[in-house]
């Protein structure tokens, strides 16, 4: 049977049907297209404020692993500077005995804040152990092991990949050879949603990450795209053209019952959800120019964001929920920016694309061309954690 409201990529005979066009492929007219992508710069920057920490060995027969992960875990969270232990203010050691890891850290006059066992393969319990030790001394939730879901074109098609936030355990997760765009992590980290076009239409699927089971949870007639899981895991956030124009919409977790919460002209898109569910930021350019607006999960008036920038895209809501990154276009190229939603104060942080908040909200994941860049935005450390896979888009970061 012939799908209503399709649009083919050799019939854009208008204003609408580019937008059903361009959402069918993942991007919407609101999208942070590539105007003079470049690769970023890796910059480093040390900060005085670092706290010192010492790295005693680690025994066993896994410690080359462990201590190598321990120490990229540490650097990147960018709470931290590696000493000598003579000098450190803290002092870490370990011993791994078969899949078991005994963390230590003492303060430089002997008294242990942390001590704990930890269990699975080397990298789990390096990464662990790294989250308490950021937790223990800062109070901060550590981003170590959490894993990045992106677009990248290696193949020749556009699929979906995952990495752990240091770069490592890079797993190619569709082979669709098709086009498989806008991936969403789930807040638990146990499922993935994205747009493909498998079918023919521009559908949303599933995959369960655990066991590498997928199913397709939106056909609606016409274009199914950038579906955003809400924090409970229990709605999503999709836009829909079901009803001829693409719409913002608040379906079930199973892609069910479809409820409408836009009625424009234009093209919404790219949603993003509050800590608590209760609000969905997301870009349109119903106003003639790509804004951000900010609706009630079940429904209501929209309120445009002032950002003083005239094109925003591709918000993304901070697990505190004190912060909004998303891309503005200035001088010809995308920035990423950060909005401050209780002052209103926007800072811009470089070139890149689509970026998106880690659970600490003080990392931000962004796309500049070929590699995918890791930012600190209190210290601005920058560090590639994937590249070598044609072009990346598109990231995704789990809670």
């Amino acid at each position: 049977m012939k799908r209503q409201f399709h649009t083919s990529f050799t019939a854009l005979l208008s204003s609408s049907t580019l937008a059903a066009a361009a959402l069918a492929a993942g991007l919407s007219l609101c999208s942070s297209l590539p105007l003079a992508a470049q690769e970023a710069p890796l910059i480093t920057i040390t900060k005085s404020d670092k706290i010192s920490l010492g790295l005693n060995a680690i025994s066993g027969a896994e410690s080359a692993t462990i201590s190598q992960t321990l120490q990229k875990d540490l650097q990147l969270s960018g709470a931290f500077s590696i000493a000598a232990p003579p000098t450190a203010s803290f002092l870490i050691s370990g011993a791994a005995s078969g899949s078991n890891l005994r963390g230590l850290v003492t303060e430089r006059g002997g008294r242990v804040i942390l001590e704990r066992s930890y269990s699975g393969n080397a990298r789990t319990q390096a990464h662990a152990f790294a989250n308490d030790i950021v937790e223990t001394i800062t109070g901060a939730k550590g981003i170590a092991g959490s894993r990045i879901g992106f677009v990248a074109t290696r193949s020749g098609h556009k699929e979906i990949y995952l990495v752990e936030s240091d770069g490592g355990n890079l797993t190619q997760l569709t082979r669709d050879s098709s086009i498989s765009v806008a991936p969403r992590i789930s807040a638990d980290g146990r499922r993935l949603a994205y747009t493909g076009y498998q079918s023919g239409y521009a559908d949303v699927y599933e995959i369960e990450l655990g066991s590498g089971s997928r199913r397709r949870i939106m056909k609606y007639p016409g274009t199914n795209s950038g579906a955003a899981y809400s924090p409970s895991g229990d709605r999503f956030a999709v836009t829909l053209s079901k009803d001829g124009n693409p719409e913002l919409y608040v379906t079930g977790a199973n892609g069910d019952s479809p409820r409408r919460l836009t009625t424009t002209a234009g093209v919404e898109s790219s949603p993003t959800w509050s800590p608590d569910g209760r609000d969905i930021i997301y870009s349109s350019d119903a106003g003639g120019s790509c804004m951000l607006y900010r609706v009630s999960a079940s429904g209501g008036s929209p309120a445009q964001l002032r950002t003083g920038h005239s094109y925003n895209t591709e918000p993304h809501w901070s697990p505190d929920g004190k912060k909004v990154a998303f891309n503005v276009r200035e001088g010809g190229s995308f920035q990423v920016a950060v909005l401050d939603i209780s002052s209103g104060q926007v800072r811009l942080l470089g070139e890149g694309q689509n970026p998106v908040w880690g659970p600490d909200s003080k990392h931000v994941v962004y796309a500049t061309g070929s590699s995918l860049i890791l930012l600190n935005v209190v210290t601005l450390q920058r560090n590639s954690i994937a590249g070598s896979l044609g072009k990346i888009s598109e990231p995704t970061w789990t809670r």
